[in-house]
């Protein structure tokens, strides 16, 4: 059993087609959703939010760069993309910290397209795009079983 990560404090990665996840519902998610989608996709893709930055009075003193690794990002067939997933074990803050919003919110600010948290379930997946002002109630998620939705149209706008 392999040790928990700084970011998979509660759980233990999981090996399959050659990726590694950092917990089963992501793997899960990957089989039942992504792999078979016939869409383009990436596993842990890294985005710069904010590059590596000198300070201007001392050049060996440096903030470093503002990433975010969604769990999955899916393509639509120009290759543009499409959904971005990052998934979580609820809507609340428990499974959505301020700090995960923050840089949700930096993403879309910078990407112009929100995160969808995503908590999956036994045939479907609950999915709520985040880091915009209109956004459905945890309450009411969108359920899928594809990812044949169009986020806009879901935030009921």
């Amino acid at each position: 059993m392999a040790a928990p990560t700084a970011l998979n404090k509660r759980g233990t990665k999981v090996h399959l087609d050659g990726y590694t996840f950092d917990s089963q519902k992501e793997a899960d998610f990957y089989t039942r959703f992504v792999r078979d989608s016939e869409l383009q996709y990436a596993i842990h893709p890294k985005f710069v939010l904010e590059p590596l930055k000198t300070l201007p009075r001392n050049e060996r003193l440096k903030v470093p760069q503002y990433v975010y690794t969604p769990d999955f990002v899916v393509y639509n067939p120009a290759g543009r993309l499409f959904h971005v997933y990052d998934v979580k074990n609820s809507f609340g803050p428990y499974g959505i910290s301020t700090d995960v919003k923050n840089r949700f919110k930096a993403f879309t600010r910078k990407y112009g397209i929100p995160v969808e948290a995503v908590v999956v379930r036994k045939h479907d997946f609950k999915v709520i795009a985040q880091g915009i002002t209109k956004q459905r109630k945890p309450t009411q998620p969108l359920v899928c079983t594809n990812f044949q939705y169009d986020w806009i149209e879901a935030t009921n706008l």
